[in-house]
């Protein structure tokens, strides 16, 4: 069946596409610059230029597609219109966002899914598919739970996407869910040594996709997310918080995202080979019971290739009702573990 990687010149899109060859898929690859075709070349498929400005062109390039898989950041600016024109058109959406405003907007586009029978799937990649899974089989393990607590470890650079988002995100400031509802908070707001299974690690609060989603896959009404980082790296973001409102103008922040095209080249595939990824997440119920779980998987990039291609390849497979789904919701809170690669081990305990 006909699909798209959107975006596929990108770094991210790039690593899935050739991904999509290696695993006996052939999706039509499309973007907004040449470099698809010469990639489409390369990899002996089909390919389309367009970009996302003309609602009309969008729906031509992808009427009679089963779905896209948008990989084009930041979502932000990028995914409103897509999302749109895949419910026009009667297209399932896949992005690869961790972006809480993004989940949200997708989200508000829930009923008019559902009565276009189109299956909405944002954070199909690193964020959000092994923290969500992890949540949920937390809290399948201890379902009275109402604080949810997730962290992870990375190892290896970022892409030129990530940074650019990241940059973003400067400007919105520290996230948490508290009573069911994203609370602003400071950058770097709260600390804690975080076990994860190779070595306890500093970790501090970052506006991580779960703040948001794993609300919607649990309902735990209370989530932090946590990032391993130097306690001096955590002290220098938390001296210059001020940047928050440097980082809210938008000519200052086009100014950074261009200094990241021209100096961010993403991880090599060596680099990306050294460098797995840790996870730890706990719960707790209001009468101190815990259940606690590590998760190991390989660099954030594999995982988000390997992971988006089986959501890609499960619903060109099967008929699924139309709607917003969480990768638990849609793929069950096993689905990470079962990836290449990835071990996941639960310790459930009473207190």
């Amino acid at each position: 069946m006909d699909w798209l990687i959107y975006g596929a010149n990108g770094y991210t899109g790039r690593l899935i596409a050739q991904s999509a060859v290696d695993g006996g898929l052939r999706p039509r690859l499309a973007g907004r610059s040449a470099a698809v075709v010469d990639l489409a070349q390369e990899l002996d498929l089909h390919s389309s230029i367009f970009d996302l400005s003309d609602a009309a062109e969008v729906r031509r390039h992808i009427s009679g597609a089963k779905l896209v898989l948008h990989c084009a950041g930041p979502f932000s600016r990028t995914s409103a219109l897509m999302v749109q024109a895949c419910i026009d058109e009667g297209v399932h959406y896949l992005d690869i966002t961790g972006e809480i405003a993004v989940f949200a907007a997708v989200n508000a586009q829930a009923a008019a899914a559902r009565r276009a029978d189109v299956a909405l799937v944002p954070g199909t990649g690193f964020d959000v598919v092994p923290s969500d899974c992890l949540a949920a089989a937390l809290v399948g393990a201890l379902p009275a739970a109402t604080e949810l607590s997730l962290a992870f470890a990375s190892e290896g650079g970022p892409s030129p996407g990530t940074a650019k988002t990241a940059i973003e995100g400067m400007a919105e400031g520290g996230k948490v869910l508290r009573d069911g509802r994203i609370t602003t908070v400071p950058l770097a707001w709260k600390t804690r040594e975080i076990p994860f299974h190779d070595k306890p690690r500093m970790g501090v609060t970052i506006p991580w996709g779960d703040v948001y989603t794993a609300h919607i896959s649990t309902g735990v009404p209370d989530v932090e997310v946590y990032m391993a980082m130097p306690p001096g790296r955590i002290r220098q973001i938390q001296r210059i918080r001020w940047l928050r409102r440097v980082f809210a103008v938008t000519a200052i922040q086009r100014f950074a995202q261009r200094r990241v095209d021209a100096s961010v080249q993403g991880p090599s595939r060596k680099e990306r080979e050294a460098g797995g990824m840790e996870l730890w997440g706990e719960v707790r119920s209001a009468d101190g019971r815990t259940a606690a779980a590590t998760m190991s998987t390989p660099n954030g990039y594999d995982i988000t290739a390997s992971a988006s291609l089986g959501i890609a390849r499960y619903l060109l497979e099967h008929d699924v009702e139309g709607g917003f789904y969480t990768p638990s919701l849609l793929m069950g809170a096993d689905y990470a573990a079962s990836l290449p690669g990835v071990t996941l081990r639960m310790n459930v305990t009473s207190v």
